[in-house]
C-alpha cells in the first residue's frame, strides 16, 4: 500500500478525532453538510492515462466510484465528482420520502476497519432527488439507485416508478433488490420474481423512449447460495441486463470481528465484506463468461483491494464505508495506487486487467 495521501493524513489528524465522538449517522450528516456548504477543501484534479475506460458508451476518467448510500439524497453529487472519483451513485431513492428505521441504526466497528447499518432506505423520495439531479453543475456521470417504499404491496410499481423518473437525469439504473434492512426485498432476487421485476422496468424505460440507451444493472446480496448465484447469472444472460454490482451488505458475522457491536441487526460492511464480496464477484464472472460488465464494492480501503476486483472481474469499483475512517480524500489516495499497479503488470489500460486471473 502507498503512503496515505496529505488529504488522507489530514482527515486522520483533524477531522476523525471530532467525528468519531458523534454518533456515527450524526457524523455522516455533519460530513454532507461540511461538503455541501464547501467546507471541505478540494483535492487538486488527478488524472491517469492508464485508467480512462469505456462502459456502456460511457466515458469513465477513472473506474473508482462513490457506492449508493453515501449521498442518499443527491445532495453532494458536484461535491464527490470534484474529488477524482470517476462517478457518483446516490440513493437508494425510493418513490415516496420515508424516514427508515428507529435510531440508532448505525454502528462502527472501528478495529475491524467495518461497520453495520440497519437505515432501512431513509430518503427524502425520487421528486426531491430527481429536483437535486436537474439543478446539477458539474459534469461527470452519475447512477441512482432504486428500491421499494417498505409498506408498498406492490413491489414491482414502486422500481416502475422510480424508473419513469429518473429514465432522464440518470446516466445508470442500479436496482437495489439487496438491502437486508428492508423485509421481503430480498426475495426478490428469486429467478420468477427478478424475471418480473425486470421486464416490468424495462418496459418503463421502453415507454419512456430509454430502452437500450439507459444501462440497466442489478445490485445483489452477498449471501446469496450457488444455486441462487446461478439463478441471478440465468436471468441476467437471458435479460440482457447491463451489468451485476457485486455486492451489497452482508447478514454474515466472521468469526474476526472483535468489536462489542458486532452482533447488531442489518448489514455488515467495510474490511471483512472485502473476501466474500470478491468472491461473489469473481463468481459472477465465471458464471457470464465476462459478457456482463461488473461493479465490485465491499471493502475497498486501498489501491490493491480495488485492482484486486478488478482482476477478479470488476469493470468498475465502488467504495464508501473505506471513508469513514480515513475522509474522502482516500479515493485519490486509490486511484494512485491502482494506476501503479495496473502499469507495474505491464496492462495499457485498466480494461485490459479485468478478469485478468481468470485468463491465468
Amino acid at each position: 500500500m502507498s503512503p496515505p495521501s496529505g488529504a488522507v493524513w489530514a482527515y486522520r489528524a483533524f477531522a476523525w478525532p471530532f467525528l468519531r465522538l458523534l454518533d456515527p449517522e450524526t457524523a455522516h450528516e455533519a460530513a454532507i453538510r461540511a461538503l455541501r456548504w464547501g467546507l471541505v477543501p478540494r483535492p487538486r484534479p488527478r488524472t491517469y492515462g492508464v485508467l480512462g475506460c469505456t462502459l456502456w458508451g460511457l466515458e469513465f476518467e477513472s473506474p473508482v466510484g462513490l457506492a449508493a448510500g453515501f449521498d442518499k439524497d443527491a445532495q453532494v453529487v458536484d461535491a464527490m465528482l470534484a474529488r477524482n472519483f470517476g462517478f457518483v451513485e446516490v440513493g437508494t431513492v425510493t418513490p415516496r420520502p420515508q424516514k427508515g428505521n428507529p435510531r440508532p441504526r448505525v454502528f462502527r466497528l472501528t478495529r475491524d476497519g467495518a461497520a453495520i447499518n440497519r437505515l432501512g432506505f431513509n430518503n427524502t423520495g425520487s421528486q426531491a432527488v430527481a429536483a437535486r439531479l436537474g439543478a446539477r453543475r458539474r459534469a461527470g456521470i452519475v447512477g441512482v439507485n432504486i428500491g421499494r417504499n417498505a409498506e408498498i404491496a406492490d413491489a414491482v410499481a414502486d422500481y416502475r416508478a422510480g424508473a419513469r423518473c429518473f429514465a432522464h437525469l440518470a446516466d445508470y439504473l442500479a436496482i437495489n433488490v439487496s438491502s437486508p434492512n428492508t423485509p421481503g426485498l430480498r426475495a426478490l432476487q428469486t429467478r420468477d420474481a427478478l424475471e418480473e421485476l425486470l421486464r416490468a422496468v424495462r418496459d418503463t424505460l421502453e415507454r419512456e423512449g430509454r430502452a437500450g440507451a439507459l444501462p440497466l444493472l442489478l445490485k445483489i446480496a452477498p449471501d446469496l447460495d450457488a444455486e441462487e448465484l446461478d439463478d441471478v447469472a440465468d436471468v441476467a444472460l437471458a435479460q440482457g441486463i447491463d451489468g451485476i454490482i457485486a455486492t451489497n451488505t452482508t447478514l454474515a458475522r466472521p468469526d474476526s470481528l472483535v468489536e462489542q457491536r458486532r452482533d447488531e441487526a442489518g448489514g455488515l460492511s467495510g474490511r471483512p465484506l472485502f473476501a466474500p464480496s470478491t468472491a461473489v464477484l469473481a463468481g459472477m464472472y465465471r458464471r457470464t463468461g465476462g459478457k456482463v460488465p461488473l461493479i465490485g464494492v465491499g471493502g475497498i480501503e486501498t489501491g490493491r483491494d480495488a485492482y484486486l476486483k478488478i482482476r477478479a472481474g470488476a469493470s468498475l469499483v465502488q467504495l464508501y464505508t473505506g471513508m469513514i475512517y480515513h475522509g474522502p480524500g482516500l479515493v485519490a489516495s486509490i486511484t494512485g495506487e491502482l494506476a501503479a499497479l495496473v502499469e507495474a503488470d505491464g496492462f495499457a489500460n485498466v480494461a485490459d486487467a479485468v478478469g485478468a486471473d481468470h485468463r491465468s
